[in-house]
């Protein structure tokens, strides 16, 4: 049955009554809302994310031949994975580790599903829920981090900063930088009320992902949100939403500097954003800092076809690897190694090449895509390989891309047989 997809005002075909895609799409929404709260194993993001794919596949998903190579890329990287853990499986974390790997896989092939069919409505509904629970995490964050309620700054904060509803401040800041975009976009996009709303959004994130203080994070939500407002300019159908994009733009950079300015007059925050953000770290200097790790695990990972296996890093050097391609070498050997920034980077060069696709999603592609990328090139130096809403950015991307074949192969016929 054909059903004109709220979001987009584009008829798409999808093979489900109006009750059961309206099912689909609220679960949807759900998975993105659950997204925020993940500081209990299992968290309600996996159970949601469990219930949500086999509701799906009850009431209909396919396949596309366009994922296979999706399919084929995270199985082979999880293969090496457990291949490399074969001799530590008795270890619990290990056997968790690789659990949780193949369940991150699962959930790409989900998403990836899930958004090359009823796209536009469906990402509307995955932003949507994205958004509150980002809000909820930021609020959270907010509160522990001011001691707003008893007993919430022992458990809403790590290390006197801000995690939320996360385990670690590092996740909640670069979790939070997606719905940020995404509310950065209406704030120079939609119309005043709608705008002025998604303004205080935008600005209780960008408070949260400051009071984490995650360096990665900050330049992260800087960079990404410069990426993306470059590409809504390029991309605009206008001189005047151009013109719009730049001054909202401004106006956005003028107040942020003003509320960085207001928080750095309390001691206790100016006191740990002038530690964070020095570059002079001590786990970040020396032979076995951080970067000095990276190139000894290198030269370590060239003489080891399986690597060391899952978790292992830090029993050779004082931390872990945080750096996901090189824990990939590490923890699955040369199959993972490859696998892992084959699949990343052919995903990046891929979504290059759909930017100026003209589809009505665009807009949540472009946000998605420059959060994605700033992910991408933060795994560099912290290890992403199990976040969460990494795998869902990947997975959507794919979605996104096969849905935004089949939408130009349709218009084509279209306009053909007009």
């Amino acid at each position: 049955m054909a059903y004109a997809a709220t979001a987009g005002e584009v008829n798409v075909a999808v093979p489900a009554a109006p009750g059961v895609l309206a099912l689909q799409r609220a679960l949807v929404w759900l998975v993105g809302a659950s997204g925020a709260i993940v500081f209990i194993e299992p968290s309600p993001y996996e159970i949601v994310t469990l219930l949500a794919t086999v509701a799906f596949f009850a009431t209909g998903l396919r396949l596309r031949l366009v994922l296979m190579p999706l399919l084929l890329a995270l199985v082979l990287l999880n293969v090496g994975y457990t291949v490399s853990a074969i001799p530590l499986l008795d270890q619990s974390e290990v056997a968790s580790w690789i659990a949780t790997s193949w369940y991150m896989a699962v959930t790409v092939m989900f998403f990836a599903m899930v958004t090359s069919e009823d796209t536009a409505a469906r990402l509307d509904m995955l932003r949507r829920g994205l958004v509150v629970g980002a809000m909820i995490a930021s609020l959270s964050a907010i509160a522990g981090y001011f001691n707003l309620v008893p007993g919430g700054h022992d458990l809403l904060t790590l290390y006197e900063r801000a995690r939320g509803t996360f385990k670690d401040p590092n996740v909640l800041g670069a979790f939070l930088i997606l719905p940020a975009l995404f509310a950065l976009q209406s704030v120079v996009t939609d119309k005043l009320a709608k705008a002025f709303r998604n303004a205080i959004a935008f600005g209780i994130m960008s408070l949260a992902i400051l009071l984490a203080f995650s360096r990665a994070a900050w330049g992260g939500l800087i960079l990404t949100s410069a990426f993306m407002l470059a590409l809504m300019v390029l991309t605009s159908r206008t001189n005047a939403q151009r013109s719009r994009i730049i001054i909202m733009a401004i106006v956005a950079v003028v107040l942020g500097l003003a509320l960085i300015a207001v928080l750095l007059s309390f001691d206790s925050v100016a006191e740990m954003f002038k530690q964070r953000a020095s570059f002079d770290q001590s786990y970040d200097e020396g032979r076995f800092g951080r970067f000095g790790r990276h190139i000894l695990g290198a030269e370590m990972a060239l003489d080891l076809p399986f690597g060391i296996g899952p978790l292992q890093f830090h029993r050779f050097f004082p931390e872990d690897t945080h750096n996901s391609y090189l824990n990939a070498f590490m923890s699955g050997g040369w199959l993972s190694g490859v696998c892992y920034p084959a699949l990343v980077f052919t995903t990046v060069i891929m979504g290059f090449r759909h930017i100026f696709v003209r589809v009505p999603w665009q807009r949540a592609y472009l946000a998605m895509f420059s959060a994605f990328v700033g992910t991408v090139g933060e795994s560099f130096v912290i290890d992403t390989d199990h976040w969460r809403h990494f795998w869902m950015m990947l997975g959507s991307m794919w979605g996104m891309m096969a849905a935004a074949q089949a939408y130009k192969i349709s218009s084509e016929k279209d306009a053909s047989s007009a």
